[in-house]
């Protein structure tokens, strides 16, 4: 859900960055060939996370949500010389149109794909991160934000997607797995004195939170 018009929303498409052509191809590729293609950034959450990315030139980047990689290109815009961008996602069947949009990029060699079970694998990584991007199945985002907060880096940013949940998160009458585990995880950071957060209404609602 879009909590703007759609002749602001197109105001905000001519006004904003444009979408690099590459971007551009595999969001068509996206839309035509894989379900679920809402769940692709887009252009102006893209330009977004790119210029977050490029704000704080992040040597390490953790994705969790690849989806098509829409988002990992994106944020591997802004790496230092020297970064990675590790992303994670449980769905090998994308990996083919990953793989072929990651090596347009110029950016495959700073690009670690992490294929299974997002929690198990967070358990066994051992690295810190300066940017996180959460972006997966909503009913463990509690449980990502728990891991992920040990491996953020001083100063670090936490970025999470669909946090207003097609507005469900303010209505009384939406007892879903997804919208509770959505409503307790904007509390859980809201209420954690390691970071300020400030939700966006952007697309679907998108927090950024610092690590104070």
């Amino acid at each position: 859900m879009d909590f703007i018009s759609e002749k602001i929303a197109e105001y905000l498409s001519q006004n904003s960055e444009k979408e690099p052509e590459i971007l551009s191809k595999l969001n068509q590729e996206t839309h035509q060939k894989v379900l679920q293609p809402r769940m692709l950034s887009g252009h102006i959450q893209g330009r977004f996370l790119s210029l977050i990315s490029k704000i704080k030139s992040p040597l390490h980047i953790l994705e969790i949500g690849t989806y098509t990689g829409y988002g990992t290109l994106c944020l591997a815009e802004g790496l230092a010389a020297d970064g990675k961008i590790f992303t994670i996602d449980r769905n090998e069947e994308l990996l083919k149109i990953q793989n072929k949009y990651f090596e347009k990029s110029g950016n495959r060699d700073k690009i670690v794909q992490l294929t299974g079970n997002a929690i198990d694998i967070l358990s066994d990584l051992n690295q810190t991160f300066d940017l996180i991007f959460i972006d997966a199945d909503k009913e463990n985002y509690v449980k990502y934000f728990e891991l992920v907060s040990e491996k953020l880096n001083p100063n670090g940013i936490i970025i999470s997607d669909n946090v207003l949940w097609s507005g469900k998160v303010v209505k009384g009458d939406n007892n879903d797995e997804e919208t509770k585990t959505l409503k307790k995880f904007n509390k859980t950071l809201h209420d954690d004195t390691r970071f300020e957060t400030v939700i966006l209404p952007l697309r679907d609602g998108i927090s950024i939170s610092r690590l104070i």
